[in-house]
């Protein structure tokens, strides 16, 4: 009898020393839907890694992108997992940043995760980062809205449709805006848009010798349009709104358009977080003088710092949230839709996600045809379609997306504008040995 009374004592023991020795990582990630759905499932992946434990550091984008920048270029330490995307990953890898991964097991598939984005997250050939979620973009509209002022979607629809139809579907009196835009500052918010619609006026960042365009007539027509446009026709305060400001008003029914993010159409195609999923309409990004680089190409993906104390714990946890299984979880927890979109060929073969989300064609289709090495009319020197994949860029569209976002609210002109944001870019390279 002594016996079996000790044995629960030395099970309780072990288990008490399991969790004692449970390592935790620091996870930093940004406040989009997806990320929001990955930390909600802490439970599921700690159950089935009793000895790890998940610490979340949820930041809006511009600020987690500060935060991760100073921490990771100083070896600061603070975070043992990063969301950073398709920009950063090639930049930050070459510097010894982040750790490579290139002992992924058989069971990951990294085969499955689609060729645009693996490649997107490489350098010199080998993963640095694990793909949570790809994107491109493509313009949402309201279905019935468009039937009540008559209006017919094109099957590619052209900028000034756009701003034709905004003027008739522009209904502020019903809290109804006709079309909504990024407008907040930051190099990976207005101008993620902006920079693709440049792009579609024939405009581009640099020229071959790395000669800034910012006060081309491209970029004039381009900003000048996208100032009026927004002024014109869009929701108050829209130099405030970035993605999840305009994907809740879009989701409440107050946005005709939007043109934005492909992976914001799951959120919007769900009925219990859209108020408008049963008139949802999509069609490709609009384009004016070409369809080059009119829509970009994005992923967030999970990244090891070098300076972690927890690779191996944080290698688990970035396998497991860009997995298959974990692809599967969502899907029967959160339903279909909600599913992170653009990653892997096995979502877009799966018969569930093919009947929950119309989409899904359509935005496999974006992600595989946007060509961040070709993404302009005129050639350039530099890879990316809505960034310039060189360090300098942070810093650069940053700091011209302040200038366009005074554009935008009156503080000054466009000309004034564009004309300040060369000088400054112009400054930048010089000072970065890119311009004699």
């Amino acid at each position: 009898m002594q016996r079996h009374r000790l044995l629960p004592l030395v099970a309780v023991a072990a288990l008490g020393a399991t969790a004692a020795q449970a390592e935790t990582i620091t996870v930093a990630t940004v406040n989009n839907n997806d990320m929001v759905i990955m930390q909600g499932l802490t439970e599921a992946f700690e159950k089935s890694h009793p000895d790890i434990t998940l610490d979340w550091v949820v930041l809006e984008e511009n600020v987690l992108r500060q935060r991760m920048t100073t921490d990771i270029a100083t070896n600061g330490g603070q975070f043992d997992v990063m969301t950073i995307g398709s920009y950063e990953v090639p930049i930050w890898a070459e510097r010894g940043w982040l750790e490579p991964l290139d002992d992924l097991p058989e069971s990951y598939h990294a085969e499955d995760l689609l060729k645009p984005v693996r490649d997107g997250l490489s350098h010199d050939g080998t993963l640095h980062a694990l793909p949570f979620y790809a994107e491109s973009s493509m313009m949402y509209y309201r279905k019935d809205l468009f039937e009540q002022a008559g209006i017919e979607m094109s099957e590619q629809p052209t900028w000034s449709e756009v701003r034709e139809w905004a003027g008739k579907l522009h209904d502020p009196d019903n809290k109804v805006a006709g079309i909504c835009l990024r407008g907040k500052p930051g190099w990976g918010e207005n101008m993620a848009f902006v920079s693709t619609l440049v792009n579609t006026y024939g405009g581009r960042w640099f020229d071959m010798d790395w000669n800034p365009e910012i006060d081309s007539q491209a970029w004039q027509k381009a900003i000048s349009f996208y100032v009026d446009l927004l002024n014109d026709y869009g929701p108050s305060g829209a130099s405030s709104n970035g993605f999840n400001e305009n994907l809740a008003l879009f989701s409440r029914g107050n946005c005709a358009m939007w043109v934005d993010a492909t992976s914001a159409a799951g959120k919007l195609f769900n009925a219990d977080e859209s108020q408008v999923a049963d008139q949802l309409g999509f069609a490709p990004a609009p384009v004016a003088e070409t369809p080059k680089g009119s829509h970009w190409l994005w992923s967030w993906a999970l990244a090891i710092p070098s300076s972690s104390e927890s690779p191996e714990a944080a290698k688990t946890f970035i396998q497991w949230a860009t997995s298959q299984e974990y692809v599967e979880l969502v899907g029967e927890r959160e339903g279909w839709t909600s599913v992170p979109p653009g990653t892997r060929e096995s979502t877009y073969a799966d018969e569930r996600y093919q009947q929950a989300a119309p989409f899904a064609d359509f935005v496999v289709d974006a992600i595989r045809d946007a060509d961040p090495l070709d993404s302009t009319l005129e050639p350039n020197p530099y890879v990316g379609v809505q960034f310039v994949g060189i360090p300098e860029f942070q810093s650069i569209g940053t700091q011209v997306g302040q200038m366009i976002a005074s554009a935008l609210t009156g503080e000054t002109s466009v000309e004034q504008a564009l004309q300040a944001a060369q000088r400054a870019t112009e400054r930048t390279m010089q000072r970065s040995g890119y311009l004699d």
